[in-house]
């Protein structure tokens, strides 16, 4: 391979890979298969102890794939944001810059798989709308990947917390840029790379690259959205604690962020929505509370006020998860499992906040 990138490429992809040699080769097939398929993937093999490497490599030799260049980084103090700059930074020592070396960047990865449509409906939104500088991944959970009852019933409700999340991007607008799948605009990049140095912030202590410069694109003046069309399928958590450890990681670093920025524009949806999901914390532990209190004085009585309240809830629950099929519509109708699921999500969301402010940060993973 050469050192330095092609000029005027139309969509480059970057994919970083730490310790992803059960995904990296589904990751790549599936930008081969796409209908417009990159003119070019660097992947960034990062502080992998694994054979990522090994793979990707013998992916870049196969005939008839899109050219593709890997790096290895074995020590990078930076992790994923060093390894998607350090990208970068390659892309940009072409002549005539980024800007030339490719029009649109995909970064992903590498335990995610792509429709194979993704990149051509990525590249309509961003002919359609000069303003939009970054494009979100839809993100829906891989299905059939339970062992047991408990993991059916753990990454079932992932499945319908993606399903649900997704729905609501379309609503109430882009929180995050998704790292499962993240189309920018290289012009977009580049007004943040001459504004700070470097696109992706190097900071031991920013645990979500993503929604970091979610924001820092929408400071730069650039519109962020979804697309329900550009689909990336990603790997769920198959354990409690694989599940706990990932959402504190990002709830934490969400909060660390907002916190480093404080209330602006773009950011009070954000921390609003934190204050309601606290409150709304508060009043399932009161509700909880109420009820074995009455229990535990009266014994269980069929109040018509309570009655009213679940009832107004199973509708709800119906209601909201009714593009989910008809089995999101009974767990949800059932309560217990969402409640459960609820209480565990409560709980990660309380301990980001503690640990975001009594806590140092942990090693990234």
């Amino acid at each position: 391979m050469t050192q330095a990138a092609s000029s005027l490429l139309e969509t480059t992809v970057i994919l970083p890979a730490r310790n992803e040699e059960a995904g990296v080769l589904p990751a790549l097939e599936s930008l081969a298969a796409q209908t417009t398929p990159p003119d070019l993937i660097v992947i960034v093999v990062n502080n992998s102890t694994d054979r990522t490497e090994e793979f990707a490599r013998a992916f870049a030799d196969r005939p008839g794939v899109p050219r593709t260049v890997v790096f290895n980084l074995p020590d990078n103090p930076h992790k994923k944001a060093g390894a998607l700059n350090h990208a970068i930074a390659w892309l940009h020592s072409t002549p005539g810059g980024l800007a030339a070396a490719a029009k649109y960047l995909l970064v992903m990865d590498a335990d995610t798989t792509l429709h194979p449509k993704f990149l051509e409906r990525a590249r309509n939104v961003m002919a359609s709308d000069r303003r939009v500088g970054g494009l979100s991944a839809t993100c829906l959970g891989r299905t059939g990947l339970w062992k047991n009852l408990w993991q059916r019933y753990l990454l079932g409700m992932q499945i319908m917390e993606y399903g649900r999340y997704a729905r609501g991007r379309y609503r109430f607008g882009i929180h995050s840029m998704s790292g499962a799948g993240s189309f920018y605009r290289t012009e977009a990049l580049l007004s943040i790379l001459r504004w700070r140095g470097a696109v992706f912030w190097e900071d031991h202590a920013n645990l979500v690259e993503d929604y970091e410069t979610t924001l820092a694109l929408k400071e730069a003046g650039w519109k962020v959205t979804a697309n329900q069309h550009c689909i990336a399928y990603t790997d769920l958590m198959p354990t409690l604690r694989e599940l706990i450890g990932q959402r504190e990681r990002w709830g934490r670093g969400t909060v660390d962020t907002l916190r480093r920025r404080g209330w602006t524009k773009h950011t009070w949806f954000s921390i609003t929505s934190m204050v309601l999901g606290f409150a709304g914390f508060l009043y399932t532990l009161g509700w909880l509370a109420a009820w074995t209190g009455v229990i535990a004085s009266k014994g269980f009585v069929l109040d018509p006020a309570w009655l009213c309240l679940v009832a107004f809830w199973i509708v709800y629950a119906a209601f909201r998860t009714r593009h989910l099929g008809w089995k999101g519509v009974l767990v949800d109708v059932l309560m217990l499992p969402g409640l459960v699921f609820s209480t565990v999500r409560a709980y990660w969301f309380v301990t980001s906040l503690v640990k975001s402010y009594a806590t140092g940060v942990s090693a990234w993973k």
